[in-house]
């Protein structure tokens, strides 16, 4: 198994398990939003477009490639906006997080493209 699959395994596990924490509302959820000024109530718009990445990357291994790909381009742009919101609102003490959310959403993107391109 490569390194890139890995990440996307990954990649789809922690943006399945952190859409699940927006959707409950849980408090570490509830404490960083309100820390970068997000308000609670965008929470469950923004679950759901990690939710809907973590599908598109599902959907990607098993059967569309380039969906995967889009979905890998998607989360990417959705956590360089989720540094950009940490940034802004300077709140570094927890800014790895969704830096490793990047990370594994480029490492997902590179991955699914190179499947869509016969890798």
């Amino acid at each position: 198994m490569s390194v890139l699959f890995a990440a996307v395994v990954a990649c789809i596990a922690a943006n399945t398990f952190i859409a699940v924490a927006d959707y409950a509302g849980a408090g570490f959820v509830l404490e960083n939003s309100a820390a970068v000024r997000t308000p609670a109530r965008a929470l469950p718009y923004l679950a759901t477009l990690k939710l809907a990445g973590a599908a598109g990357l599902v959907v990607g291994l098993a059967a569309a490639p380039w969906l995967g790909v889009a979905a890998g381009a998607g989360l990417t742009l959705f956590f360089v906006g989720a540094v950009a919101a940490h940034v802004r609102a300077r709140v570094f003490h927890n800014i790895a997080f969704p830096g490793v959310y990047l990370l594994l959403a480029l490492a997902s993107a590179a991955y699914m493209t190179d499947a869509a391109l016969g890798g």
